[in-house]
């Protein structure tokens, strides 16, 4: 034969696995049942492979089928290509769980206090998985989702950037932190309405839980002097008598107030709360797969806020009366170090 293949495009895996049947069964009837075609057409199809190769592959005998000197040279190649290919669908075929590195973005108010419950389950959960965890601020974070440095992002909902999606994990409720001896409101719970505005402390521009508190208070046109750059620093601030403010449940630690320096209150007002979300690409190919991220983050929270389950409306979930109390006392030391700011 002459002439010699120089493009893929003519070349078929399933014309590799028609001669291999037929270099394995030395019978072009039993290699046609064996690939579920009939034998005319396999036949055609090798006669085709041979002109594209221009290579005898095989000798057609009124005894049987021998394999050439060039099939003999040739055939093994095909075997792993073939093998290659499968192996190929195998990998693909991985894309029914997660796998990889998974860059998981959260607000700086929100990881150092979730990540210590959720990181042994999720990776017993997903043991493909290299988890990347950073923090950042709610703005840094869509714009990094949007733009592909990041594949998921622990926020506070509601998003609206265009070409992200999100599904609510939890609502975590607002705690008043306050020096000792001050009382916010009357009896042992507050409602956001009575508090005073001119001493509330802040965090600095960029934080989504400053634009919350302003707006939970309706402090929006109130002047406020001191800002914080973090949740530790807004701490040592209300120690140091300088005013009040709102800390999210999970970052309270109610051992620790500084020498009785200060006092933790709890709401008695549905508001008083922020819904946590997962978020990510609308268009990534992982979409669905991220839904099983949320059910083991959902699976995995902590006391003190109110799980929203999948499918619930987040503008639906209501905090119970015991939500907004604290959580269970753990070490501060151990926070301060994570609840720093980018």
């Amino acid at each position: 034969m002459r002439g010699r293949a120089t493009s893929l495009q003519r070349l078929s895996l399933r014309d590799l696995e028609y001669i291999i049947a037929v270099a394995e069964e030395r019978h072009f009837g039993r290699a046609a049942e064996k690939c579920h075609v009939s034998q005319p057409a396999l036949s055609a199809q090798v006669r085709k492979l041979e002109d594209l190769l221009g290579q005898v592959l095989f000798e057609r005998t009124p005894r049987g089928v021998l394999v050439t000197a060039e099939g003999e040279r040739i055939i093994p190649h095909a075997r792993q290509l073939v093998l290659a290919a499968r192996r190929f669908l195998d990998l693909a075929g991985r894309s029914d769980r997660l796998h990889g590195d998974l860059r998981m973005d959260a607000i700086a108010t929100l990881g150092p206090y979730l990540f210590p419950h959720i990181l042994r389950p999720l990776r017993d959960r997903f043991p493909d998985v290299h988890f990347i965890l950073r923090e950042s601020r709610t703005e840094r974070i869509l714009a990094a989702l949007a733009g592909g440095e990041a594949d998921v992002g622990l926020v506070s909902l509601p998003i609206r950037e265009e070409g992200l999606a999100s599904q609510p994990l939890f609502e975590e409720p607002f705690v008043a932190i306050h020096p000792a001896g001050r009382e916010l409101g009357a009896g042992a719970a507050l409602d956001m309405d009575r508090l005073d505005r001119s001493d509330l402390l802040l965090l600095e521009e960029g934080h989504c839980l400053r634009d919350q508190a302003l707006a939970l208070c309706h402090a929006g046109e109130v002047r406020v002097a001191l800002h914080a750059t973090s949740l530790e620093t807004l701490c040592h601030m209300v120690a140091a008598g300088a005013g009040y403010s709102l800390l999210p449940a999970l970052a309270v630690d109610p051992g620790e107030t500084f020498g009785g320096l200060i006092a933790y209150t709890a709401f008695d007002d549905p508001r008083a709360r922020r819904t946590i979300g997962l978020a990510f690409r609308a268009t990534d190919p992982r979409r669905d797969h991220f839904a099983a991220l949320a059910e083991a983050i959902r699976d995995s929270l902590p006391e003190g806020v109110r799980r929203i389950a999948p499918g619930e409306p987040a503008a639906r979930a209501r905090v119970s009366p015991e939500a907004p109390s604290p959580p269970r006392a753990r070490s501060r030391h151990r926070g301060r170090d994570r609840a720093r700011t980018s």
